[in-house]
């Protein structure tokens, strides 16, 4: 995960939302050496939604085991490192 504070972020928000968009990295906005905010990609999101209720489908229906289905790659989700 990239840190950016705040301040420097301001000049270059274009190029950081097409960071996170385009190359799925998570840019850190920092305020006063403290994360503030996230960009990510829709792309992320969307996944953690579809993880989340699939999880919740599966613990309605009782199955503990994790279902694949070879739609979307968790993998994809923030891990707290850039890629």
């Amino acid at each position: 995960m990239t840190r950016i504070p705040i301040s420097a972020a301001r000049s270059q928000l274009g190029a950081l939302v097409r960071r996170a968009a385009h190359g799925r990295e998570t840019i850190a906005l920092t305020d006063h050496g403290h994360v503030a905010a996230l960009l990510v990609s829709p792309q992320v999101i969307e996944d953690l939604e579809d993880a989340v209720a699939d999880y919740q489908r599966r613990k309605a229906e009782g199955t503990r085991e994790p279902c694949d289905h070879g739609s979307r790659n968790s993998s994809r989700l923030p891990t707290g490192s850039s890629e």
